[in-house]
């Protein structure tokens, strides 16, 4: 039993994986509990049964996968279009100091914006189409994605570079043959955490005049009170988001043998 409680020391898988297990069902039996106590209503706290007869009637009017693949989409396009203007943009603040001052302080500025503020502006210059709840993702990524990257190519020990010039290494090669290739475990790792940054911003995306997705459905129960769809939207986004970060776990173990992951 001491043994779990070692400071910043591993502990088998197994256990590891117990816990976990245990941590969610826990937090289960507190829900059905409480729920089906009676001391709280059901138009408040639904009980397991009730969200769980929601999502097998929504999966079988098909609703569900269409909101699910509609929300992917989003979340996938703004995503993946912050991290490839915001990489780059990064690793130049990160090795050149003239882009740093430059590019990085409007980041500092801009990420401490309010994302929903910008619907209105988002509207009026792109629409109500999908473009524009892409850019909301997009938008709410992009200017974390910048700083991050900026400190993982300033975490790069200096006497790395220095080598690579000794070498004879230009600034061109430098970049591209060492800073990059030292970069890309930790930059996997800090996108993992932006598709989570990712998926907080879903449901504020699809407040620009959605029809479908599953923070659409959530805003739709909402007005009726229908709590059951309200969890069961939060619960799938929740499944979503673990399952897209095992997925990112997963790449990143697998493209990078050579690091010590712990328990990640």
């Amino acid at each position: 039993m001491a043994s779990l409680f070692r400071i910043r020391k591993d502990i088998d898988k197994k256990t590891y994986l117990l816990i976990a297990l245990s941590a969610f069902a826990l937090l289960f039996c507190i829900w059905a509990v409480v729920s089906m106590s009676g001391a709280v209503k059901a138009t408040i706290l639904p009980t397991p049964a009730m969200v769980l007869k929601y999502v097998i009637a929504s999966v079988s009017n098909g609703s569900l996968q269409a909101n699910m693949g509609i929300s992917i989409f989003r979340i996938m396009a703004g995503f993946l279009t912050a991290v490839l203007i915001g990489i780059p943009l990064g690793i130049l603040c990160g090795a050149f100091k003239v882009f740093e001052s430059f590019i990085q302080s409007l980041c500092e500025f801009i990420r401490y914006m309010p994302v929903p503020a910008f619907i209105p502006l988002i509207m009026v210059w792109i629409g109500i189409g999908e473009t524009a709840k892409v850019a909301v993702i997009f938008l709410g990524t992009l200017f974390q994605v910048i700083p991050m990257t900026a400190d993982i190519v300033r975490s790069i020990p200096e006497d790395l570079i220095n080598a690579a010039y000794t070498l004879g290494a230009n600034r061109r090669q430098t970049v591209l043959k060492v800073i990059i290739p030292a970069i890309m475990p930790k930059l996997f790792e800090m996108m993992r955490m932006m598709i989570g940054w990712a998926w907080t911003y879903l449901i504020v995306s699809e407040l620009v005049a959605a029809n479908s997705g599953l923070g659409y459905s959530i805003l739709k129960a909402q007005r009726v009170l229908k709590t059951e769809a309200i969890f069961a939207g939060i619960l799938i986004i929740g499944i979503l988001g673990v399952l897209t970060d095992r997925v990112f776990a997963y790449i990143t173990k697998k493209m990078f043998r050579w690091v010590d992951w712990g328990s990640k």
